[in-house]
């Protein structure tokens, strides 16, 4: 066995973590007798020589060897090596070619090429794997049918084959997902293909699992040409569906070794725990449901409909993985999304807090528009303080806690005083209190409550100590939101405790906090001043900015602003114009630079070099400034939300903005900085208001989901 193992130079070759030499010793181990052995060096090949996906030339090499594995019957757990083969070949097909076939070149070289010459070689091997009579052999090797057959009549008549033998679920959707593939990836299968997912799905006699995976695969392989049945005809489906599979609890997530919160700051653990929750499915139709999603893309209406269906099923586990697509759905794409919202709220009352839980965690995420689901946050939390008492922000149920922290967080975001109880008492308790401080911000109304307790916890974190710059951070900018004058001499102690210990990034946030206070942080202009000439590449334009905030003098703040400008470092340039333009027309002497920084080559720079421009000149800069901002946001409409902001500001003089202001109105996907719902939402209504300003004539744009005041109780 492994012939030519020994041939290869392994420790020439490299994977993720440096040398391949290891690869040869891995690949016996998959053979071993020992159960946790053959784990073990599974789990390194994916974490190491197939890592995230990647395909290296160590992986392409090895490929030989697992398949002399997987075809050998005396392999113990022989799928999941077939499993292993199938994924190195999928992912080399996904990342290695353009759509039109054409090979990506990387630097250093990749796997991909030869992965996928050498799987498509062996593409007659999968058929054989396809009939084998271990069960779990058959399931990892159908997908390898669809992807490297290249027979495309024997692909598809092993496909109609095993389709009539399976009796699995999970087997019938991988078969039909693999003749969708096969189409996609070979033209002359297309037609018969095409032809036999119909016929499946108008078949009565056919189960409706198979029914609702020939729909959804049909729709996938042509996109263009979903009907209006097609989503009526899912959705009956999916219903009798939701009803011929069992409903089973939501199993509860394996045990993991707590990190050490010592060391890792609390935000880094609970952001791994969400990637794992988030990679977890729960219901077997779900990949299945997301593949109609994508299909469906941007009808965001008939989405809403299936997936109203699918939070609607009697399986838990579907509703938790449909209030995941919701939330999905919702960030992704534009459109009034109140039918969802309300939807998703629906799920609150739950009886399975994990459900609740992560509905409230995806209103949460929707914040700038979840005013909607206001009252149902409310009552939900309200019916947990009535139910488990007031400190249910601590509960010992993980999952009730969760659920309840959640929804605080959610209501709170919405500037809803409703949440306050909750937070104070998670602030009092210092359980999971960095939760709370992350939302303290949206409530200015109750700072004389938020704001003595968040400046106990900023005294009280030790600054000497790495981990917790996430944590003053956090208290930082909610102190900073909040607006309590009475905060200013906690932050300039944090200020100099972060200076002695060189926690730079915590001088910045101290900094930016009070810029923020402005002329109430006026006897922290020294402190401020002493940090102009900070070595450290962020903290001595936050400096800077806090310095002119707090009433600076001009004369003093000019020269380092100028000084910034000819900085080759750009976000350095962009934060000194952002301050030149507050300090507007006394800042003239900077025209000359500015004026020259409008070709640079990056347009954040010249976004920000433009804006301030006009808040210093005015009309007479109005065409190189307009110029500068159509053409970087239409380079890069990640800065879209700068660049309406200041055509806002223009006035008339924007009016030649107007045709790429409707064509980003008319984008169906969420744009602006981070594709976030905040962002988008506050572009659409920028952009919405400045058509109606520029062309009163002109039709309203398209809808949008109703936006949130930061209100206390209505």
């Amino acid at each position: 066995m492994f012939e030519g193992l020994d041939d290869i130079d392994w420790a020439s070759l490299e994977h993720a973590y440096g040398t391949a030499e290891e690869v040869p010793a891995l690949l016996w181990a998959l053979r071993s007798p020992h159960t946790e052995e053959r784990r073990k060096a599974l789990d390194r090949f994916y974490g190491a020589v197939h890592h995230q996906g990647d395909v290296y030339p160590c992986t392409a090499a090895s490929l030989p060897f697992l398949f002399e594995l997987a075809a050998d019957g005396t392999t113990p757990e022989r799928a999941a090596v077939v499993a292993l083969l199938v994924s190195i070949g999928r992912e080399s097909l996904e990342r290695g070619f353009e759509d039109d076939g054409t090979e990506i070149e990387y630097y250093p070289p990749s796997g991909y090429v030869q992965a996928v010459a050498f799987l498509r070689e062996r593409g007659a091997q999968f058929a054989e794997l396809a009939r084998d009579p271990d069960p779990d052999v058959r399931l990892a090797a159908i997908g390898g049918l669809g992807l490297f057959l290249d027979d495309a009549d024997r692909a598809a008549a092993v496909l109609r084959e095993r389709l009539a033998a399976e009796q699995g679920i999970a087997a019938r959707l991988r078969i039909v997902q693999a003749a969708a593939t096969l189409a996609l990836r070979l033209p002359t299968a297309t037609q018969q293909v095409m032809g036999w997912l119909s016929g499946l799905a108008a078949d009565p006699a056919r189960d409706p699992v198979t029914r609702l995976a020939a729909v959804v695969q049909r729709a996938r392989c042509a996109p263009d040409e979903i009907g209006e049945d097609a989503v009526p005809v899912a959705i009956g489906l999916l219903r009798e569906t939701a009803h011929a599979i069992p409903v089973r609890p939501i199993a509860p997530a394996p045990s993991r070794p707590a990190a050490p919160t010592d060391t890792v700051a609390p935000q880094i653990v609970a952001a791994f725990e969400d990637l794992d929750r988030h990679t977890r499915v729960y219901a077997p139709t779900t990949a299945l449901l997301r593949t109609f999603h994508e299909a469906l893309g941007a009808r965001v209406p008939e989405r809403t409909a299936v997936l109203a269906e699918q939070l609607s099923s009697p399986d838990p586990g579907s509703r938790l993985d449909a209030v995941r697509m919701s939330g999905q759905l919702i960030r992704t794409w534009r459109g009034d999304h109140t039918r969802l919202l309300l939807l998703v709220a629906g799920q609150l009352t739950s009886a399975d807090q994990e459900v609740a839980a992560e509905a409230a965690a995806v209103l949460e995420a929707c914040h700038a528009i979840a005013a909607p689901v206001r009252e149902a946050l409310a009552a939900h939390i309200d019916a947990q303080r009535a139910a488990h008492g007031p400190h249910v922000w601590a509960a010992p149920d993980m999952l009730l806690r969760r659920s309840h922290q959640e929804a605080v967080r959610a209501l709170a975001r919405l500037g809803d005083t409703r949440a306050l109880p909750s937070l104070l008492a998670a602030l009092d308790s210092g359980v999971d209190a960095w939760r709370a401080i992350q939302c303290a911000g949206h409530l200015p109304q109750a700072a004389d409550q938020l704001a003595p307790r968040l400046r106990d916890h900023l005294h009280r974190l030790d600054l000497s100590q790495q981990r917790n710059e996430m944590s003053a951070d956090a208290i930082l900018t909610a102190l900073a939101a909040l607006g309590d004058p009475a905060s200013v001499p906690a932050v300039v102690d944090t200020l100099g405790a972060a200076v002695r210990h060189e926690q730079h990034g915590i001088t910045r946030s101290a900094l930016r906090a009070l810029r923020a206070f402005g002329p109430a942080a006026t006897g922290a202009r020294d402190t401020i001043r002493s940090l102009t000439t900070a070595t450290d590449a962020h903290v001595q334009p936050a400096a800077v900015a806090a310095l002119w905030a707090t009433g600076g003098d001009l004369t003093e703040v000019m020269p380092l602003l100028l000084g910034l400008l000819d900085d080759p470092i750009t976000f350095r340039i962009s934060d000194a114009a952002d301050v030149l333009g507050e300090i507007g027309p006394p800042a003239s002497i900077a025209l000359p630079r500015l004026r020259g920084l409008l070709t640079h080559d990056y347009e954040w720079v010249r976004v920000h070099c433009a804006a301030a421009l006009w808040e210093i000149a005015g009309e007479a800069e109005a065409p190189p400034v307009l110029d500068a901002l159509l053409q970087a946001m239409a380079k890069n409409p990640a800065t879209a939300n700068h660049v309406v902001n200041c055509l806002d500001r223009m006035g008339p003089l924007a009016a030649p903005a107007l045709p790429l202001l409707r064509e980003q109105l008319a984008q169906p996907r969420r744009g602006g900085r981070f594709q976030s719902i905040d962002h988008d939402e506050e572009l659409q209504q920028v952009t919405r208001t400045l058509i109606a300003r520029l062309d009163p004539q002109a039709p309203a744009g398209p809808p949008t989901s109703p936006t949130t005041t930061r209100s206390g109780c209505p």
